[in-house]
């Protein structure tokens, strides 16, 4: 009997287009048990997310789902037409946090191809583009570019003429977005276990977070599904026994989440991530690596008020962190380059903006 062609077996470099549009199935309706379970991956301890009446104190509808939480699932979503075939995905650029969702709305997402560059191996393909996740009523929940190295499916086909978008290096201030109708004073030290507020924080003042994770095969896994992130690099053995590395490597996402995890230990009221400016995976993680992390402020800024944008928030402001994780290396040197290389024991190296209380 004939194969069937129904298995759909996602997209090569050579089957993307420049302005190509993809919408995106299925839909995402997260609930208190994918928060639940994604609290017990990484353990993050943020007060936002964990105490209700904090977050209805604060002027929440209730605890709001952790913003990478709601970046991975709709990164997920994305996953069977963008890297399906994925080497590896190298970075982001440009990601804004909208709209907070709750328990009971529906993500949906769509994607278009912003840039395409073949790799000068000709096997693989570097293929740029832009996701968008909105909720039943359109709203953007959350926004991003990302870059990913995509195999090819004939090496010998002809490449296109390489396009590769101009990214701004950061999302300006000016148009962060601090929930709107909330009171960030509200989270007193009593709630979220720090006095800490904006003012304590100095531009060019590093932060070990000290303590360790270190990766177990099972929860990367299960992490990777819970967002529906169907890339082979993290599932198939069989196929990756003969790939690049030799055997799985942890999606770039969860090195991302543990990492922000771990920087509760000294940035503990950096309850809401506004924007993400641009990200890198700088080296691989594998089941067993142990991950560590520190933290650098790059910037202090004000953040408009929703309902008044010509005046600022009086209640929090904005700090810009660079987060840099490491595999099987503690942070207390703060290792992070050597010249224009990141040192082999980097894993990440991720510039944010959060939102923190103000005094």
């Amino acid at each position: 009997m004939a194969s069937s062609s129904k298995s759909l077996h996602g997209n090569f470099f050579e089957d993307f287009q420049l302005k190509q549009r993809f919408i995106h199935a299925p839909a995402r309706t997260p609930t208190v048990g994918d928060a639940a379970l994604y609290r017990a991956i990484y353990g993050a301890r943020f007060a936002l997310q964990s105490s209700e009446p904090l977050a209805k104190a604060m002027g929440f509808e209730t605890t709001p789902f952790d913003d990478l939480l709601v970046f991975h699932m709709v990164f997920g979503m994305s996953v069977s037409d963008i890297s399906l075939n994925a080497v590896a995905n190298l970075g982001y650029a440009q990601l804004r946090f909208g709209k907070r969702l709750y328990p009971g709305a529906t993500l949906r997402a769509f994607t278009e191809v912003i840039g395409l560059k073949e790799n000068s191996d000709g096997k693989t393909g570097i293929v740029y583009v832009r996701t968008e996740g909105v909720d039943a009523m359109d709203d953007v929940v959350v926004s991003f570019n990302r870059w990913v190295m995509v195999r090819k499916r004939d090496a010998t086909s002809k490449a296109p003429d390489p396009v590769v978008p101009e990214l701004p290096d950061v999302v300006p201030p000016s148009s962060l977005v601090a929930p709107a109708k909330t009171h960030f004073r509200n989270a007193t030290p009593k709630e979220t276990g720090s006095a800490l507020r904006w003012e304590d924080y100095e531009i060019g003042e590093r932060i070990d977070h000290i303590d360790g994770t270190t990766v177990e095969e099972s929860e990367h896994m299960m992490a990777t599904r819970l967002y529906h992130n169907t890339a082979r690099v993290h599932f198939n053995q069989f196929a990756e026994a003969k790939g690049r590395f030799g055997k799985r490597i942890v999606y770039g996402g969860h090195v991302i989440s543990i990492a922000r995890a771990l920087s509760y230990n000294g940035l503990s009221n950096a309850l809401c991530i506004a924007a993400i400016n641009g990200g890198r995976h700088a080296n691989p993680v594998f089941a067993g690596d142990t991950i560590f992390a520190w933290s650098e402020v790059l910037d202090k800024a004000p953040i408009p008020n929703a309902d008044e944008p010509e005046l600022n928030r009086q209640d929090c402001a904005a700090l810009r962190l660079r987060l840099v994780a490491t595999k099987n290396l503690p942070c207390a040197d703060f290792p992070y380059r050597d010249g224009d290389r990141y040192l082999e024991n980097v894993v990440l190296d991720l510039d944010y903006w959060a939102i923190v209380p103000k005094r």
